[in-house]
C-alpha cells in the first residue's frame, strides 16, 4: 500500500507532466485554419498576414530590439547614432552569446530597417569578418531566434495546407477495386489497386502541406486578386500601402507553385465550384525548424550536394488516385523547403563556393528547374565569410550588384570587451579591480584593434596638442569614447561645438576601417585569463600600474601592434578621471545656492542688458549686467574662458531654452525646470569648475595622508575634527558614487593618487 508521501510524489510528478504538456502544446501546436478563418484574419491583421520572408526577418529583429536610445537626440547635428539593446537577439536564451557592440548593433538595424522597404530581394547577404569575430555564433543565434519568433503570435506566418474532402471527391479508387475478388485481367487502375493494397488509407480527409511554404492567398488566381483584396480589406491605410508599396509587390505578382496549381486546376475539372474548391483550402501556421530544414537550412563548407529532387512517393499515390490525375507530380527540390525562408552558407569556401554560385542564378531570376518544373524562389539568403575567401567571388562582375556586405569586425567598444570578459569567466570578476581599470585593460585590447590613421577625427580636432595631458597623439582614446557615443567632458566648447553633423558622419563611416586586425576575440579571452591568474591577491586590488606592467613586459609575446605611447597616455586620462573623482567626492557645495544662480541665469538671457526683472521661481530681483553673466559663465565655463566664449555660450544657451526646455520638455513633457537636460547640464558645469580647487588645503598636509590610511582605525579619532569629516567624506563618497567596493578600495586609489603627484600634475 503506497504511503502518503509516495502518493504525493506521484501527484508532483503529474502536475509537473501536465504542465510541461500545456507548455509543449501552447507553443509547439500549428493551428490550422479554413479559408473564410483566414480571410478573416487577412482583414483583422493584415500586417501579419501579408507578409514574405524579408518582411518577417525586419518583424523578428524589432521583435527582439527595442528602438535605440541616442544622447543627442535633442542636438539639431545628431545623425541617429542609436544605442541598440541587443541582448534578447543575440544573448538571452542561446547557447553561446554574441556581443554585439554599438557600432555592430548600429549598421546591423540600419540594414535590417530596408527589408521592410521591399527593395531587399534578389540579394545575397554576406557578413564577413577576421577569424575570431563571432560570425558563426551571430549567425547561429539570429536563426535560432528566428525559430523562436515563429512559434508567437507576432511571427505567426500562414501556408497553404489541403484538406482534400475524400467523399466529395468520390473516394479513392484503388480502394474500392480491392474489393473485387475476381479480376479478369489487370488494367492500370487494377495494378495501382495491387500497389496501394498495403495503403493505410484516410477515412475523411487527405492532408497534406504545400512543400513550396506558398501563402494562402497565393491560392486567389492572380488575375482576379486585386479585386478581391480591395473588397475584402476594410483599412483604407493598409490598402493604399498593400496597392502601392514595394513591399507588398509579391501579393499580386506571386502565383502559387506547381503542385498547387495543378490541384487546384483538377479540383476545379472535377468539381466545377470555385467555393468547393476553396473549401479545401486551409492555412497552417509556419515553423521554421533548422534541424529539418524546414524554413531554414544551413549548409557548412564540408557538406556535399544533396538530392536536387524530394518527393513523397506514398502521398504521390494517393494523390493520383483520389484526383484520378498521374499527371499531377508532388516533386519538388531542398530549395521549395526555404522558399519565403532562410539559406544560409556557414562559410564561403569549398563546397559553398559552388553553392553560392548556383544561388546567384536562382535570385537573379526568382526561378529554380526542377526536371522539367519550375519553382519560384522568395528566399532571404545568408552567408558568412572570412576576409581571404572573398576571392570566391568578388571579381566576379555579375555578383556586384547582387551581394550586399556587411563587416562583422572585433568588438571595438571596451564597456562590450568588458561584458564579454564578465561572460566568459565570471560575474564577479570586476571585484577584482579597482574601477576604471578592467575597462582600461579592454581598451588596450581595442587600441591593438584600430587603424591610427583617422582622418575625420584630425580635421575635427585641429590642435590635439592641447589635449596631450590626457590623450595620445593618434587619438585612439578620443575614438573610443566617440565610438560608444560619449563626448568626452574634458573636451573644450570650441571642439564640441564643432563636432557637427558631417564630422559625426565621417566618423562613424571611417569606422568600416577598425576592427579587422589586433587581437581576436578568442584571443583576448586567453589574455585576459593569463593576465588575472597572477595579478589576483587578497585584500588588494588589481590597479592600473599592474595592467601598465602586464603589456609592457609581454608586448612581444602578445605580438600586438600598439602606437608607443598609447599605454602612458592611458595612463595619465584613467590619472585625470580618479583625479576628478576625488575632488568630486572631496568637494562640499552648497546645491540650494548653485541652483539659484542657473535658475537666475536661465531667466536673465531672454531680456536685455541694463533690465532689472523680477523672478519668481527664486524671488530674486535680478539685475541684468554684463558683470552679472561675467560672474555666473566663468563659473561656468572656466576662468580662463574668453568674452567671446562667453558671448557664444550665452546665446546657443538661450536659443536651447526657447526651442527645446520651454517648448519640448516644460510644455510638451510636464517637466519642471530642474528636470531639463539644460538645467542639469549647466549644474554639472558650475560643480565641476568650482571643484578644481577642492584639494589644495590639502597638496602639503602629511596629516591628511596618515587620516587616510588610518580611517577605520582607533588612531583616525586622534585627527582633528574638520580633517576627519573631510576624509569620511572622500572615503564614504567614493564607495557610494563612484562603485568603490569598500573603503580600503577608495583608501588604495586616494594614497595612488597621492604618492604619484596627480593633484599637482592635474
Amino acid at each position: 500500500m503506497e504511503t502518503f508521501l509516495e502518493i504525493q510524489s506521484k501527484a508532483k510528478r503529474l502536475e509537473s507532466l501536465i504542465n510541461l504538456s500545456n507548455n509543449i502544446r501552447e507553443k509547439e501546436k500549428r493551428d490550422i485554419l479554413v479559408f473564410n478563418d483566414y480571410l478573416y484574419l487577412a482583414v483583422t491583421n493584415p500586417q501579419i498576414v501579408f507578409r514574405d520572408i524579408f518582411q518577417l526577418y525586419h518583424d523578428m529583429v524589432h521583435h527582439y530590439v527595442s528602438e535605440g536610445q541616442d544622447e543627442f537626440i535633442n542636438d539639431n547635428e545628431h545623425i541617429g547614432f542609436y544605442n541598440y539593446e541587443t541582448r534578447d537577439l543575440f544573448r538571452n536564451d542561446c547557447d553561446e552569446p554574441f556581443f554585439a557592440d554599438r557600432l555592430f548593433a548600429y549598421r546591423f538595424m540600419n540594414m535590417t530597417r530596408n527589408f521592410r522597404k521591399g527593395t531587399q530581394n534578389k540579394r545575397i547577404y554576406i557578413f564577413e569578418g577576421p577569424p575570431g569575430s563571432g560570425k558563426s555564433t551571430f549567425l547561429n543565434n539570429l536563426l535560432h531566434k528566428f525559430e523562436e519568433y515563429s512559434r508567437t503570435p507576432a511571427g505567426a506566418t500562414y501556408i497553404t495546407y489541403w484538406k482534400l474532402d475524400i467523399e466529395k471527391l468520390g473516394g479513392f479508387q484503388s480502394k474500392e477495386i480491392q474489393k473485387i475478388k475476381t479480376l479478369s485481367h489487370k488494367s492500370p487502375l487494377e495494378k495501382r489497386a495491387k500497389q496501394s493494397q498495403n495503403f493505410d488509407f484516410p477515412e475523411k480527409y487527405l492532408e497534406f502541406s504545400c512543400p513550396n511554404n506558398d501563402n494562402p492567398i497565393l491560392q486567389i488566381p492572380k488575375n482576379y486578386r486585386k479585386q478581391f483584396l480591395d473588397e475584402l480589406i476594410r483599412d483604407e491605410s493598409f490598402k493604399e500601402q498593400l496597392f502601392n508599396d514595394k513591399q507588398y509587390e509579391w501579393v499580386f505578382r506571386d502565383i502559387p507553385c506547381a503542385i498547387c496549381s495543378s490541384i487546384q486546376k483538377t479540383l476545379l475539372d472535377r468539381l466545377s465550384d470555385p467555393l468547393e474548391v476553396f473549401s479545401m483550402i486551409n492555412a497552417k501556421t509556419n515553423h521554421f525548424t533548422r534541424q529539418l530544414g524546414e524554413g531554414i537550412s544551413v549548409f557548412n563548407p564540408g557538406d556535399t550536394n544533396i538530392e536536387q529532387t524530394l518527393s513523397n512517393p506514398t502521398l504521390q499515390q494517393m494523390i493520383s488516385d483520389l484526383l484520378r490525375n498521374d499527371e499531377i507530380k508532388y516533386t519538388y527540390s531542398y530549395m521549395a523547403k526555404t522558399n519565403n525562408g532562410i539559406l544560409a552558407l556557414m562559410d564561403i569556401k569549398e563546397h559553398n563556393v559552388d553553392r553560392l554560385k548556383a544561388y546567384h542564378g536562382i535570385i537573379s531570376d526568382g526561378v529554380h528547374k526542377v526536371e522539367l518544373t519550375e519553382e519560384y524562389i522568395r528566399t532571404l539568403f545568408i552567408g558568412i565569410v572570412n576576409p581571404e575567401d572573398k576571392i570566391h567571388y568578388e571579381q566576379v562582375q555579375s555578383f556586384q550588384d547582387r551581394i550586399i556586405s556587411m563587416k562583422i569586425p572585433y568588438v571595438l567598444d571596451y564597456n562590450t570587451e568588458v561584458m564579454i570578459y564578465k561572460s566568459k569567466f565570471n560575474e564577479n570578476i570586476t571585484n577584482s579591480f579597482l574601477p576604471g581599470v578592467i575597462e582600461n585593460f579592454a581598451k588596450i585590447i581595442i587600441a591593438s584593434r584600430l587603424d591610427i590613421e583617422s582622418p575625420a577625427i584630425k580635421r575635427w580636432i585641429s590642435k590635439p596638442e592641447k589635449y596631450s595631458k590626457y590623450i595620445d597623439k593618434n587619438m585612439l582614446l578620443l575614438k573610443m569614447e566617440v565610438y560608444i557615443g560619449i563626448l568626452p567632458e574634458w573636451l573644450s566648447e570650441e571642439d564640441k561645438k564643432k563636432f557637427d553633423r558631417q564630422t559625426r558622419i565621417d566618423i562613424i563611416s571611417n569606422s568600416e576601417n577598425d576592427g579587422h586586425k589586433g587581437i581576436s576575440g578568442r584571443k583576448s579571452l586567453s589574455v585576459f585569463n593569463d593576465f588575472c591568474s597572477p595579478s589576483q591577491r587578497p585584500n588588494k586590488y588589481i590597479t592600473m600600474e599592474d595592467v601598465k606592467e602586464y603589456f609592457i613586459h609581454n608586448k612581444e609575446e602578445l605580438q600586438i601592434d600598439i602606437p608607443q605611447d598609447f599605454i602612458d597616455k592611458l595612463v595619465d586620462l584613467y590619472d585625470y578621471d580618479v583625479m576628478q573623482e576625488i575632488k568630486e567626492s572631496i568637494f562640499f557645495y552648497n546645491e540650494e545656492h548653485i541652483e539659484r544662480d542657473i535658475l537666475n541665469y536661465l531667466f536673465a538671457i531672454n531680456f536685455e542688458i541694463g533690465d532689472s526683472k523680477f523672478n519668481n521661481s527664486t524671488s530674486d530681483n535680478v539685475e541684468i549686467t554684463e558683470e552679472f553673466y561675467e560672474n555666473i559663465e566663468r563659473r561656468l565655463l572656466g576662468e580662463s574662458s574668453t568674452p567671446t566664449t562667453r558671448k557664444s555660450f550665452r546665446k546657443e544657451t538661450q536659443s536651447e531654452y526657447v526651442s527645446v526646455t520651454l517648448t519640448q520638455e516644460l510644455g510638451l513633457e510636464n517637466k519642471s525646470i530642474k528636470e531639463s537636460k539644460l538645467f542639469k547640464n549647466l549644474f554639472v558645469k558650475y560643480t565641476r569648475n568650482l571643484k578644481e580647487n577642492a584639494l589644495a588645503p590639502y597638496l602639503d598636509n602629511d596629516n591628511f595622508r596618515r587620516a587616510i590610511l588610518q580611517y577605520g582605525t582607533s588612531s583616525f579619532n586622534t585627527f582633528d575634527e574638520r580633517l576627519k569629516r573631510d576624509v569620511t567624506l572622500l572615503i564614504n563618497n567614493l564607495v557610494n558614487k563612484f562603485n568603490y567596493k569598500c573603503p580600503e578600495a577608495a583608501q588604495q586609489i586616494c594614497i595612488y593618487v597621492l604618492d604619484k603627484g596627480i593633484v599637482k600634475k592635474y
